[in-house]
């Protein structure tokens, strides 16, 4: 596909790895050099898992809600920075695991959107959610004109038109 760029750049401690190996440094930290240092002893009946989240559809979704630039489409039509993550994290839900705005925040609970997201969603109620989807339908109009100029300038797109029947 024409126009299409990596999905972000890559962390800080990974570019000082790879750069640390292509300058042909013999020894990176965590990195095993001999056969010896790559092997780790672990007792697999003391190991335990502690809360297990999902997190990898989560991280690739919110990079390309930010790379679409959807924050700035939303604060653009009056909203909050609450309302912009509400929005983003109900739209991953839809993406993910589509439930109704009732079972939602039981699912962001039992997932990584926490920590990804940078808030915290352990007294997110239906309530919330329904009263975001209030605030985005009135501007849904606004919403899809910017998000789709965005589309074609990401993508490379030209203006067409795709007719399909829902019944």
């Amino acid at each position: 596909m024409g126009g299409q760029g990596s999905l972000g750049g890559t962390e800080p401690a990974v570019e000082a790895v790879v750069e640390k190996r292509q300058r042909g440094s013999t020894r990176c930290p965590g990195v095993a050099t001999t056969k010896a240092d790559a092997l780790v002893l672990v007792d697999t009946e003391r190991v335990s898992t502690e809360k297990p989240r999902e997190a990898g559809p989560l991280h690739v979704g919110h990079h390309v809600w930010k790379q679409l630039g959807l924050p700035e489409i939303l604060q653009g039509v009056g909203f909050s920075e609450r309302a912009v993550l509400l929005s983003e994290a109900m739209v991953l839900n839809r993406l993910i695991f589509p439930l109704s705005e009732h079972a939602m925040p039981d699912w962001m609970r039992n997932t990584a959107m926490a920590e990804i997201l940078g808030t915290d969603f352990s007294q997110l109620s239906d309530e919330a959610l329904y009263r975001n989807l209030d605030r985005l339908h009135p501007q849904r109009e606004a919403i899809e004109r910017e998000l789709g100029e965005r589309e074609k300038t990401l993508f490379n797109l030209e203006d067409t038109v795709h007719l399909y029947d829902l019944t």
